[in-house]
């Protein structure tokens, strides 16, 4: 390993005691090396900006760290176990290139505003990826809701309750991922702050240009206080988590109906080959393994916002126990993304057995229509509950569930999906 940025003379460092203050960082910082490398470019025009390294130093600075971001990216750079971290190699990458130019860099900043800032921009990046996989989910149920809408029982307590249709199944998943679009752009309002130039948490006694580090690494505001910017270290964590979490509640639910509708007892649902798996000992079964894993997914978001949320047990200022919030948050953030990638496809493609959705609408889901309608004629609603329930068994008696489709009129239901209201919806959140 070279030597750590904070060796000093005489103190012998233990190798077990590195190994175990390194941990996984070095790995764990490939994913956010690029971003570390971006925000060490803006870092070095502010730091030319106030006369600290000069023009010619700053174009050579900027050079190495350019081809530094290309030899990650070919493989001819390996971050491994030769540096503490990402941000040590940096510097001493630029220190055998430049010398003291490349020992210049690290002024004015930290070790600790350097992963803030990495971190943050890799997060931005994160949260533009739910939006993107969020608006393919909603404008797929959107397609689908439109194209088709076949009759399906409705359930509450999963027993039968009422007549629905696929469209009203796969409106309400879309109108929910419209929702997490937007929860997906209020986080980003929230964690867009650039706390580059923070340093350790008190800032430095040189007048740093962090506004021109904000405009250039695309930062919507400054993280004015150092002392946020370290208190902000896992809060905007636990945000995008949140966010992604939320996203993955909803499709929970969507995997659990599909998980039931697969089954042979319901037989309502066909999924595509590629998304069902063989057993390794009955020769006759597909399982729809991908639908569980689906379901399975939020466990991992909740796992790593619960670590995280552990870890900020701390008083102000930077503690070393936020090193562990890296692994969590990577894992969690790339398994929530990597469940929902998967989703548009498999809503285009699944196929519904409308011969097994009719069969399982029995009469006395038509009980509620003619309590309404009795209601709506004049009957007091109790009066006309209780009238229905006496004959629930004959409720179906001359009705179909297209008819019951075409009279649900209220906003929202089955003749009233306001399909065109949810896409406006979307639209608004373009940008």
């Amino acid at each position: 390993m070279t030597q750590p940025l904070w060796q000093k003379a005489g103190i012998q460092i233990d190798a077990k005691i590195m190994r175990f203050l390194a941990g996984d960082d070095v790995l764990l910082d490939r994913e956010f090396f690029l971003h570390d490398i971006t925000a060490s470019k803006a870092h070095v025009e502010g730091l030319a900006n106030i006369g600290v390294v000069s023009t010619d130093e700053a174009a050579a600075l900027k050079r190495e760290l350019d081809a530094l971001a290309e030899d990650f990216t070919s493989g001819a750079f390996l971050l491994d176990e030769r540096y503490e971290d990402g941000h040590s190699a940096i510097e001493a990458r630029l220190t055998e290139r430049l010398g003291d130019a490349g020992r210049r860099v690290h002024t004015g900043r930290s070790r600790n505003d350097q992963i803030l800032v990495a971190t943050r921009l890799w997060l931005k990046d994160k949260l533009a990826a739910l939006e993107a996989h969020c608006r393919a989910i909603a404008e797929a149920c959107l397609e689908r809701a439109s194209q088709e809408a076949v009759p399906m029982p409705g359930y509450t307590h999963l027993q039968r309750a009422v007549v629905s249709s696929t469209a009203m199944w796969f409106a309400g998943f879309a109108e929910g991922f419209i929702d997490n679009v937007l929860r997906a752009r209020q986080t980003m309002t929230l964690i867009d702050a650039n706390p580059l130039g923070t340093a350790a948490g008190y800032g430095v006694n040189m007048k740093l240009d962090r506004e021109h580090t904000t405009r250039a690494l695309g930062f919507a505001r400054m993280q004015i206080s150092p002392i946020y910017a370290q208190l902000s270290r896992g809060k905007f964590e636990m945000a995008v988590l949140e966010a992604i979490g939320g996203a993955l509640l909803d499709l929970r639910r969507l995997a659990w109906d599909l998980s039931l509708f697969t089954t042979a007892e319901f037989n309502f649902v066909r999924l595509p080959a590629e998304y069902t798996t063989g057993s390794s000992i009955m020769p006759n079964k597909r399982n729809p393994d991908v639908i569980e894993l689906l379901r399975a997914s939020y466990a991992s978001v909740a796992a790593a916002r619960t670590e995280i949320e552990q870890l900020l047990s701390l008083p102000s200022g930077y503690q070393r126990d936020l090193q562990f919030s890296k692994g969590s948050l990577f894992h969690g953030v790339r398994h929530g993304l990597g469940a929902l990638e998967l989703v548009p496809d498999l809503l285009a493609r699944l196929e519904w057995n409308a011969g097994a959705m009719r069969a399982a609408i029995e009469p006395a889901m038509y009980a509620t229509d003619v309590a309404i309608e009795q209601a709506a004629a004049g009957v007091p609603f109790r009066d006309a509950y209780r009238a229905a329930a006496e004959t629930a068994a004959s409720a179906g008696q001359g009705r179909t569930p297209e008819g019951s489709l075409a009279a649900r009129v209220s906003p929202g239901a089955g003749n009233d999906l306001r399909l065109d209201e949810l896409r406006v919806r979307l639209r608004e959140l373009d940008g």
